[in-house]
């Protein structure tokens, strides 16, 4: 199969793998260092970089995970142990997870908006830079995203926020494939 059919191929069959079946071994900082050259290769109007990312690994993700526990636990004092170990394991089994920031920089001409969706390319292109490299990923929010105390405690300054968490790992299992849209449904070809 030729390099172009590859791609195609890759873009025609390309599935998250769900943060619990993503384990060790995760990327080494040598392939975490290409995900993220290749997570940074996006659609940028004025090169402004309207995107941080923070990457939480190792003992981290366990100390992140107690953080949202005792956040959590703030905001809802009758949360279950249950729950709360939930939010304890907000961050494992994936050997590693890239949260990614929409930092949006003043510019007459370039707007929030397209500085955000440039963020939400870098999202997607972590998972493809992921995958090219052989591990699985997934990309999610939750609450935390959104939540002003718990985004500050992953990372997120004055102005910035969550727009997505990529965990990334060896994929345990892999799903099946999902149904693809109906194409007569969401396509409309535009005549004057």
């Amino acid at each position: 199969m030729d390099e172009k059919n590859e791609l195609v191929n890759y873009f025609s069959t390309r599935r998250s793998v769900p943060g619990e079946f993503l384990l060790e071994p995760g990327p080494s900082r040598e392939d975490l260092d290409k995900i993220i050259s290749i997570g940074l290769r996006v659609p940028d109007h004025g090169k402004l970089n309207p995107w941080r990312l923070i990457v939480i690994e190792g003992d981290n993700r366990i100390l992140a995970g107690e953080k949202l526990a005792q956040i959590t636990l703030s905001n809802n004092p009758d949360f279950d142990d249950f729950s709360l170990k939930v939010e304890r394991e907000r961050f494992l089994p994936a050997p590693v997870t890239i949260g990614v920031l929409s930092s949006p920089k003043e510019h007459k001409k370039i707007p929030e908006f397209e500085q955000l969706m440039s963020a939400g390319a870098v999202a997607l292109n972590l998972v493809h830079g992921a995958n090219a490299l052989g591990y699985g990923a997934h990309w999610v929010t939750r609450w935390f995203a959104y939540d002003q105390a718990a985004a500050k405690m992953l990372g997120a300054q004055e102005g910035e926020k969550f727009v997505a968490f990529i965990h990334i790992g060896t994929a345990a299992k892999r799903l099946e494939d999902k149904p693809k849209p109906d194409l007569e449904k969401i396509v409309t070809y535009w005549k004057p």
